[in-house]
């Protein structure tokens, strides 16, 4: 699903005018919930601000910060894998205090969907890159501990897309996925829906908001 140009505009006319705290990169933070395009819209804003400049961000995903299949099985949380609670939420805030400061290098983990797996380690900020791009479901959550991480944020981005898109982008994700149809109904239905109406009904509000829709939830 292409992020509109219109949205990449915007995010990138925020970003420009959006200072970083003396000593700090740059954090911008996009969120919303899941199946609203958030991903798309984080790694084409980072496209085009290397592309106006090389190497100046990078893009931190809040889904390596997934909890691991053994952790959730041991919780009784596998099956609602991708909610607040399944994420390693106090890891991801250092993480991003670690990465924040001008000039520093560091490692941070990705997910591989295929796998359903993290790769810890498999990504590097370099000591030049003076702009973080961070994106994820629960940026903006009012829910303490992800409460914190607001503060963290130079600016903000959430989109907000209605929740007959969210549903029709998520149904099609777990068919690209080889899920059965039941399978995967049962995932949209009993875990990633529940999470979109979270996002929507208890997120802080944003410097922008993308595709704005009355409250859904």
């Amino acid at each position: 699903m292409p992020s509109q140009a219109g949205d990449i505009a915007a995010v990138l006319a925020l970003i420009d005018r959006t200072r970083a705290r003396p000593g700090r990169r740059r954090l911008v933070g996009i969120a919303g919930p899941p199946g609203s395009g958030k991903s798309t819209l984080a790694a084409d804003v980072v496209a085009a601000l290397n592309m106006a400049r090389p190497g100046q961000a990078v893009l931190v995903p809040m889904d390596g910060f997934h909890m691991d299949n053994a952790t959730l099985d041991r919780a009784g949380l596998r099956a609602v894998k991708g909610a607040p609670q399944t994420f390693d939420v106090a890891g991801f805030i250092a993480k991003v205090a670690e990465l924040a400061p001008e000039g520093v290098a560091g490692n941070y983990p990705l997910f591989d969907r295929d796998a359903d797996s993290t790769l810890p380690d498999a990504a590097r900020v370099a000591p030049e890159v003076g702009t973080l791009v961070i994106e994820g479901n629960y940026l903006l959550l009012s829910d303490p501990p992800w409460s914190d991480l607001a503060k963290m944020f130079d600016t903000t981005v959430i989109l907000r897309p209605d929740l007959a898109t969210i549903e029709a982008r998520l149904l099609a994700r777990w068919r690209a996925l080889g899920l059965p149809p039941e399978a995967g109904h049962n995932k949209t239905y009993n875990n990633d829906m529940v999470n979109a109406c979270h996002v929507l009904s208890h997120s802080a509000p944003a410097d922008l908001t993308l595709t704005q829709e009355p409250p859904p939830c």
